[in-house]
């Protein structure tokens, strides 16, 4: 990889692969633009240099996308709300760069940037679940699952009716889960394609590794050990990495670990594309006992609907819309947003609540690509 100064670097710079920070941190992918405040996120954390095995290129012009195709990103970059997004993102990524640098972190960072992301899905609910689906963050892929996780298992441990002290300690134990990805070679974590029976061996020691950082390095209780070390056991006793089963499993483990499946269906990843949200529920609800619990399934889908908040669907009548807004006791009937209405036309945001108009309802689930496309 050819190395380039951070001075060197201009806001609107287009590179022709994908740009690396200290290894496989990506600081932008190929053909997207560098924006200032990336450049100043380098100086704030002393980074000198970047590496790419690409060169800067002059982008193609860039073609506006129809104004009903505007991403969520771009319609609510410049709130306050999707600003405390990122900004959760980014201090979880700065405690696990810490780890990764055999840094101590103090225990009290994490308790910080849990309560901050409790807050904001108290106050913004639909607004935080909408940015798994329809948030654009490029980069800081493991900090950006964590966050997103921690959100979802806030919702379903609320949702199961959990003690306030419960409900923090699953945000917790889901935004610590995978850091002990952190321990493995950056090659296994990296490689594209599967995995090797040795090296799938070697993966399933992280949550082995997580446990070790949550109650000896962060000195967090057994809590929260218990949910980062048991998320990938399943239900019928077939997962790791002790093969323990049903209600044997602790509780948050069992949420973190329905959540971080549809997280992980939906997140596009360096092997494969992003599932839209009704295929991830689908297969979710496919699921028939084997690696889930089935009370925690039905809690997500009563808190998610069956075309989570983000969905992009089409309707009965010809109309494109946005799923807003669910209803827990009718999963197919949630408040959404119109784009384009039966006319072809564009709209000025109309809401309609599909469980009070019986006349209109989804036809199908529809992927954003192919919408833009």
């Amino acid at each position: 990889m050819d190395e380039f100064s951070v001075d060197s670097l201009k806001a609107g710079m287009v590179f022709s692969e994908t740009v690396f920070i200290e290894g496989d941190n990506i600081l932008v992918s190929a053909g997207e633009a560098i924006r200032q405040k990336d450049i100043d996120r380098l100086v704030t954390w002393g980074v000198t240099s970047v590496k790419s095995e690409g060169k800067p290129v002059v982008p193609a012009p860039e073609k506006k996308p129809h104004s009903t195709m505007i991403t969520l990103t771009e319609v609510q970059e410049n709130t306050g709300v999707y600003r405390s997004y990122i900004e959760l993102i980014e201090r979880v990524d700065k405690v696990f760069t810490e780890i990764a640098d055999g840094e101590n972190s103090e225990p009290r960072a994490i308790d910080n940037i849990t309560r901050q992301l409790l807050q904001a899905v108290r106050e913004h609910r639909n607004s935080m679940v909408g940015f798994i689906l329809g948030g654009k963050v490029m980069g800081l892929q493991l900090a950006k699952s964590s966050v997103n996780t921690a959100i979802l298992s806030a919702l379903i441990a609320t949702e199961l009716k959990q003690p306030n002290h419960k409900v923090m300690n699953t945000a917790i134990g889901a935004l610590l889960h995978d850091v002990g990805m952190l321990r493995l070679p950056k090659e296994l974590i990296s490689k594209k394609g599967g995995l090797s029976p040795m090296e799938f061996q070697r993966m399933q020691a992280h949550p082995l590794f997580a446990y070790r950082i949550v109650t000896r390095e962060f000195d967090f209780g057994e809590e929260i050990g218990m949910i980062v070390l048991q998320h990938h056991e399943r239900w019928d006793g077939e997962g790791y990495p002790r093969k323990t089963a049903g209600t044997a499993i602790d509780l948050g483990a069992r949420i973190l670990s329905v959540v971080d499946a549809f997280e992980a269906m939906v997140s596009q990843k360096s092997y494969r594309n992003s599932m839209i949200g009704y295929q991830a529920m689908k297969n979710l609800l496919s699921d028939n006992s084997r690696r889930f619990d089935p009370n925690i399934l039905k809690a997500f889908i009563q808190t998610m609907g069956i075309y989570p908040i983000g969905s992009i669907i089409l309707l009965n009548n010809g109309a494109l819309a946005r799923v807003t807004e669910v209803h827990g006791n009718a999963p197919l009937r949630p408040k959404i947003q119109i784009l384009i209405d039966e006319n072809g036309q564009t709209v000025e945001g109309e809401q309609i609540d599909l469980l009070k108009d019986k006349k209109v309802f989804i036809s199908r689930a529809v992927d954003p690509k192919d919408v833009a496309k």
